[in-house]
């Protein structure tokens, strides 16, 4: 069996994957600041975190650990827009976070620490940061990160802090020694509701957002730990911060391998509310299958850029149901997962391609392979061979949690609501069969077209008519 080897961010190559404790990794990844719905950026990194931790964990025992901030800048300003309390606010999108998760066939992470939950940690480690003149207070009561003074900074996104300073401007707003110091700790504004407040030894106010994660992955993870992940946005400057503060405080290593998952782009430009093409997860769900646009993310590597559209989606739903036509004549129920089929040569191929970087791209044509197996054996009429690659695709497709519905359910699920309903169809298919009953071929033949413009497909076998969207 192939080793696992990742692309480390750190080190800007792929290198092999050897877990700090034997059988057991740490996983952290950024999760979201909920004041509003999770969008298809969103998406992208829990789908794709999703299968690295359903991967691994075939492999190792897991400790996956996605935090929530439910405390931020965004978050007081929604809040103080909508009338409502922060946590009444926080609440609700946490649990939209969730249903969006599960509709996309996400597993839950192993912990969901929460920013507020972990004041306590911050205060201990901005002490350390201070005490080592790391940190410093500002004449304004904000403390702040001296970036000046950690030698490695920059590391991870390949800056160097000089040249960084020599192309930034000076910054008058606030009192800070160098443009780059990022705030640790915000003093609080009169304006601001009591319930977003704490006591610290710099006065009362909250922390800023970089060092939620280095004291929530510590709390969790140790101060050393395996794998830590996020959007490629993040790389610069919030994961940069996060290692100054963690190594600063610490003096250790932080997270030996980090995992950046690419943009999402949306006809060639980066998704952007200010461009009009920010799409929501729910939204997208109106129209959209979600097993659909989970196949979709997973048909690209987790590394590269894609290109959300609804012809991308509408070309996925068409690939994804190729599996699903594939699977149809077999019942389910005897289609079970054999964890022995993975020393097939299709499994050794799908492992490779998984164990190359997560490579998911690669795995996703090694379950087409097996597709055309199946419908080979089919026209054939070797059924027994036709059901061993059926379950040979099923067993593994299952860490990318696509093929797994019933291929009928799957294939008769509509693109959008602009279709025809189920019971429209059926009324046609039978308006069909008395047609062919009454030897009136022409009618069925037109019955049939017009399905099919509509979207349609009806498969005749000598079990009946059956019927598919395209």
């Amino acid at each position: 069996m192939s080793q696992l080897h990742l692309y480390n961010t750190l080190t800007a190559q792929k290198q092999p994957f050897t877990p700090i404790t034997a059988g057991k990794v740490g996983l952290y990844v950024c999760g979201m600041t909920v004041y509003d719905y999770c969008h298809i950026g969103h998406a992208r990194v829990m789908v794709s975190f999703d299968v690295i931790y359903r991967w691994l964990s075939r492999f190792y025992e897991v400790n996956y650990v996605r935090n929530i901030t439910d405390i931020d800048d965004k978050i007081i300003k929604r809040a103080g827009e909508n009338g409502e309390r922060i946590f009444a606010l926080t609440e609700r999108f946490i649990k939209a976070m969730h249903e969006d998760a599960d509709n996309l066939g996400c597993l839950r992470p192993t912990h969901e620490p929460r920013a507020t939950e972990h004041i306590q940690e911050m205060l201990d480690m901005i002490k350390i940061l201070q005490n080592k003149d790391l940190a410093y207070q500002g004449s304004g009561g904000d403390v702040y990160y001296k970036v000046e003074n950690f030698a490695d900074y920059g590391k991870l996104s390949k800056r160097k802090l000089a040249d960084m300073q020599a192309g930034a401007r000076v910054d008058t707003v606030d009192d800070k020694q160098n443009p780059f110091d990022f705030v640790l700790w915000k003093s609080a504004k009169d304006s601001e509701p009591s319930e977003t407040k704490w006591q610290s030894p710099w006065g009362v106010g909250r922390p800023g957002w970089h060092i939620e994660c280095s004291a929530m992955s510590t709390c969790c993870l140790g101060e050393n730990f395996d794998i830590h992940g996020g959007g490629h946005d993040l790389q610069f400057p919030h994961h940069e911060n996060e290692i100054a503060q963690s190594e600063g405080a610490t003096g250790k290593p932080y997270a030996n391998n980090w995992l950046h998952v690419g943009f999402v782009n949306v006809d060639g430009e980066k998704m952007s509310k200010s461009l009009n093409n920010f799409f929501t997860i729910r939204d997208v769900l109106k129209d959209f299958h979600a097993e659909t646009i989970r196949f979709f993310i997973l048909s690209s590597h987790y590394r590269s850029p894609i290109n959300f559209s609804d012809t991308a989606l509408k070309e996925a739903h068409t690939a994804l149901s190729r599996l699903y036509h594939a699977l149809k004549l077999f019942d389910m129920n005897e289609i079970t997962i054999d964890e022995s089929l993975w020393h097939s040569e299709f499994g050794r191929e799908f492992t490779t391609a998984m164990n190359d970087d997560f490579n998911t791209s690669k795995a996703v044509s090694v379950l087409f392979n097996l597709a055309s197996e199946i419908n080979k054996a089919v026209k054939n009429n070797e059924m027994d061979t036709a059901k061993h690659f059926a379950k040979i695709l099923k067993t593994l497709a299952e860490p990318l949690n696509i093929a797994q519905a019933n291929p009928h359910e799957f294939l008769q699920k509509s693109l959008s609501d602009d279709g025809l309903s189920e019971d429209e169809i059926l009324a046609k298919i039978d308006e069909r069969k008395q047609a062919k009953s009454d030897k009136n071929f022409a009618l069925a033949d037109q019955i049939r077209a017009e399905l099919k413009q509509k979207g349609v497909e009806l498969e005749d076998s000598r079990a009946g008519t059956t019927w598919r969207r395209i």
